[in-house]
């Protein structure tokens, strides 16, 4: 089957463009490898979606209520990993792991993923002690020392969650100043259970199948610390908010790159006619929900116009 519209990646850009697209009475398929959401879906707070609920609004139940919108507009949806994309011809074709994929038209939605510490551990600790969401696993650190690399918005606000979990909070920072929107850090300097180590990075963890200790450079002295958990803990734990990876290794050499994001205009246009970028994946300054859904809402109706004429 031909689609009218390919949609790669199911976070807010992509949900937004199969609303739009199903609403256009388009054919839609929808591909996604992981959850729907994208990095909302594990994300504790969301405060600044309009129409979002008051209480007890989180990424996970914004992006479900957004995957049931597509749905009932017709929006078709396959769990498949894509390993090459062909975007020459009035057909474009994604060839995955369990089927290949064609359509009219292309929107390239896949976001982007977790920056990593780099550290030679790090794989090794992921799940024993090293995470990267919040959300998912605070609960097994309850009433014990947690540290966070990082100090923009998610690092911010991930570690205000933790402080609900914690005994203690340490953001680690390279820096000696917050990057987060002045209202977060207010409520980070606010917050008795959040402490702050400035011109640092982490640059080594480990520990006897856990996380145990970490190393610490200060960036400007050159000084090396050594973190050790308290011997009645046993463990600790380093949620990593680094910023993150756009997810474009499938269109290098195939579409224009900067920094790594899709180029495209003001309407989601790529150069190749019939291919469009939205969310967190294309190159622009402000990545967040409110903007993923305009672009995905702009993409599927430029996709509509391409096929109409």
């Amino acid at each position: 089957m031909i689609y009218d519209v390919l949609i790669l990646g199911a976070g807010p850009a992509g949900l937004s463009a199969a609303i739009y697209a199903g609403r256009n009475k388009q054919s839609v398929l929808l591909i996604e490898q992981g959850q729907d959401g994208g990095q909302i879906s594990v994300t504790d707070a969301i405060e600044n979606y309009p129409g979002q609920m008051l209480e007890g609004e989180n990424g996970f139940t914004l992006s479900q209520r957004m995957a049931e919108q597509a749905k009932r507009f017709g929006a078709q949806r396959v769990s498949d990993t894509i390993r090459e994309a062909k975007l020459d011809g009035e057909v474009k074709e994604l060839v995955g792991a369990s089927g290949t994929y064609r359509g009219r038209t292309l929107i390239i939605a896949a976001g982007a993923s977790h920056r990593s510490l780099g550290i030679p551990s790090e794989a090794a600790l992921a799940g024993h002690g090293i995470s990267y969401c919040a959300t998912c696993d605070a609960g097994f650190f309850r009433g014990r020392d947690v540290y966070v690399a990082g100090g923009g918005d998610s690092a911010v606000q991930e570690a205000l969650f933790l402080t609900r979990f914690a005994r203690k909070v340490t953001l680690i920072h390279r820096r000696d100043a917050l990057r987060a929107v002045p209202a977060l850090q207010e409520k980070a300097f606010a917050n008795e259970k959040l402490h702050f180590l400035w011109n640092s990075v982490v640059t080594d963890a480990g520990g006897d199948g856990k996380l145990q200790w970490l190393t610490i450079r200060n960036t400007k002295s050159g000084e090396t610390t050594k973190i050790e958990a308290k011997p009645e803990d046993g463990f600790f734990g380093l949620f990593v908010f680094l910023g993150v990876v756009p997810a474009t290794d499938l269109f290098k050499g195939k579409l224009d790159l900067e920094d790594g994001y899709i180029v495209t205009d003001e309407n989601m246009h790529t150069h190749i006619p019939g291919v469009f970028a939205a969310g967190d994946i294309r190159k622009k300054k402000l990545r967040q929900v409110v903007t993923a859904a305009a672009d995905g809402g702009i993409a599927a109706m430029e996709a509509y116009e391409y096929i109409r004429g």
